[in-house]
């Protein structure tokens, strides 16, 4: 089974990482003590802090093992490394306007960093595909549950 690569930029990859670091070498340690404290102290059943103990050590091996697949499948893409920073790829910083020439400012980034309120939008998000490897001055239509859009790229920069 072959993964699809996950591009992402350096500091996406270093958060993946940070957060891996985090789940996994300090509050994994502390859930395994008090479950573990929890399990000495007799009946199960009843246990909260056994109970709770073991739900959260699974939420957090779930995590984990999504975060490993998701750091080996990655491949950092260094946005102003692009040869080619006339055309839309990933990492581009663009500002589009729409037919009533509302303009908006978005960044392609990875999947995995995609923060829609803040700009940064995932590299298979609609708009995203629909941006991919335009020009300055070029329409684009994005096709929404709420109908199709168009737009036109203003600027690009890197």
């Amino acid at each position: 089974m072959t993964t699809k690569p996950n591009y992402i930029t350096p500091s996406g990859y270093e958060a993946l990482r940070a957060r891996y670091h985090e789940l996994f070498h300090v509050e994994r340690p502390k859930v395994v003590d008090i479950v573990s404290w929890a399990a000495g102290n007799g009946d199960r059943s009843e246990n909260g802090d056994y109970i709770y103990g073991k739900k959260r050590l699974r939420e957090i091996d779930r995590e984990v093992r999504w975060l490993n697949k998701r750091i080996k499948a990655a491949q950092v893409v260094v946005p102003t490394e692009q040869p080619d920073k006339s055309r839309i790829y990933f990492g581009a910083t663009v500002e589009i306007a729409d037919e009533d020439d509302t303009r908006r400012t978005v960044t392609i980034v990875g999947d995995d960093e995609a923060q829609p309120d803040e700009g940064r939008i995932g590299w298979n998000s609609p708009l995203a595909r629909a941006l991919r490897r335009a020009q300055v001055g070029d329409l684009r239509t994005v096709r929404l549950p709420s109908g199709p859009k168009e737009w036109e790229v203003m600027a690009i920069s890197y």
